[in-house]
């Protein structure tokens, strides 16, 4: 049973986001990047957003991220991958899930998965366009929890 999204008011001055978001399935995906920056956004973090054709997409450019000077809070990874008739979409979201496992692990940086293997377009309905339980906003609550976190055990 999906549970509402709580939007707690948060303040992270100095954070500095990614988002890396598929262009493919589009009306589900640009949902979730509405409601990422929204949320961060609101908690006064920096949000640069890239841009890629699809899932499989995704990690090569987190990493690439990860890698970068700047150093950044988190990485937001978006997208929609929709079951079809072959095994294809399952062999996609499980390269995407093992990929940023690697990158988080390996740069000690929050890369926040969300890219989302589901069965049907109800599903993308209730988790991508229900402002109620929109994943990215998820997404970007529990890449703040984590910057914080990160920054605690930094300090400590």
């Amino acid at each position: 049973m999906l549970q509402k999204i709580r939007s707690p008011k948060v303040k992270l001055p100095g954070g500095a986001f990614a988002i890396v978001a598929s262009k493919y399935n589009a009306r589900y995906v640009d949902a979730m990047l509405r409601a990422a920056q929204s949320q961060l956004k609101r908690a006064g973090a920096a949000v640069q957003v890239v841009r890629v054709p699809g899932a499989y997409e995704i990690p090569v450019v987190a990493v690439k991220l990860a890698r970068t000077v700047t150093p950044l809070s988190g990485i937001i990874c978006l997208g929609v991958i929709l079951r079809g008739a072959t095994t294809h979409a399952q062999h996609i979201g499980e390269a995407v899930s093992d990929a940023l496992v690697q990158i988080q692990l390996q740069h000690e940086i929050p890369v926040i998965h969300e890219v989302l293997l589901l069965e049907n377009e109800q599903q993308a309905r209730e988790r991508c366009l229900d402002p109620g339980h929109n994943r990215g906003a998820e997404a970007a609550q529990t890449a703040l929890e984590m910057a914080r976190v990160m920054k605690s055990l930094r300090n400590s």
